[in-house]
């Protein structure tokens, strides 16, 4: 009888797992090319790479040339592995488990629990470590798996080699607001979506910088129904039904996330 019940109780178990939705991960980071605004430079992914996601960045004489942050962030590790594996690298840390590297750099620009935006040189391209040229190897992870690359958005080229055109550091213009929930605080989300996790509340009558807009989950607030959300920090969302834009729908030059 007790082997049936644990059976039982197994299957229940299982099915459980099945059927429960798993709370929605933060919404990734806008990332951008790691190299200043304008610059081009070709990006290589191979299947033998380790990890295997990376992208290897090179152009002509690109030693000493500027790394700088894909994303905002904050600087984890500043290490120097010497003669073997990544040399010398970064990692910064962007919140909701996902973290970039930058290795075999020449030299650091940065130091452990600084914060860093778009554009903030964090070290120069080398061929430290494992290294047999100049470049830059770069990565994406989250909680600590190795993913696919993107830039804006969109996925990098895997298997082969593409041109990259940055566009990090470019003067972007930002929104402003006023929340406006009479009286009661308003959720900040992870992502853009009610059924992100909540980061904190912001008052009502608070004055919020906006970085970028996006859609998500439709949302009735104070000025009517809408899918827009508004970024007010590195994973933190608010839902744009509660916040006076002076605009009906996007702000016109606030970029999308």
């Amino acid at each position: 009888m007790a082997k049936r019940w644990y059976s039982l109780l197994t299957v229940a178990l299982l099915v459980a797992g099945v059927l429960l939705p798993a709370s929605p991960a933060a919404a990734a980071p806008t990332f951008k090319v790691p190299f200043p605004c304008g610059q081009t430079w070709s990006g290589q992914t191979r299947t033998d790479h380790s990890p295997a996601y990376a992208v290897d960045f090179n152009r002509t004489d690109d030693l000493g040339d500027p790394v700088v942050a894909s994303a905002p962030g904050t600087v984890d590790r500043v290490t120097d592995l010497g003669g073997t594996s990544y040399g010398k690298y970064v990692r910064i840390d962007h919140g909701g488990g996902y973290t970039t590297y930058y290795a075999h750099l020449n030299g650091f620009n940065v130091s452990v629990g600084q914060s860093v935006g778009y554009g903030k040189v964090i070290g120069w391209v080398g061929s430290t470590g494992g290294s047999t040229g100049p470049h830059l190897h770069y990565e994406q992870r989250l909680n600590g798996n190795d993913i696919q690359v993107r830039f804006n958005g969109s996925l990098a080229l895997y298997w082969g080699t593409k041109s990259y055109t940055s566009g990090n550091g470019c003067s972007s213009s930002t929104g402003s607001g006023t929340v406006n929930t009479s009286g009661t605080a308003l959720t900040v989300r992870s992502g853009p979506g009610t059924g992100y996790d909540a980061v904190g509340t912001v008052a009502d009558g608070t004055r919020v910088t906006i970085y970028c807009q996006t859609s998500g989950t439709s949302v009735t607030g104070t000025y009517g129904t809408s899918s827009i959300w508004d970024r007010i920090g590195t994973g933190r969302y608010i839902a744009d039904a509660y916040v006076y834009t002076g605009h009906d729908g996007y702000i016109p030059n606030v970029p999308r996330c």
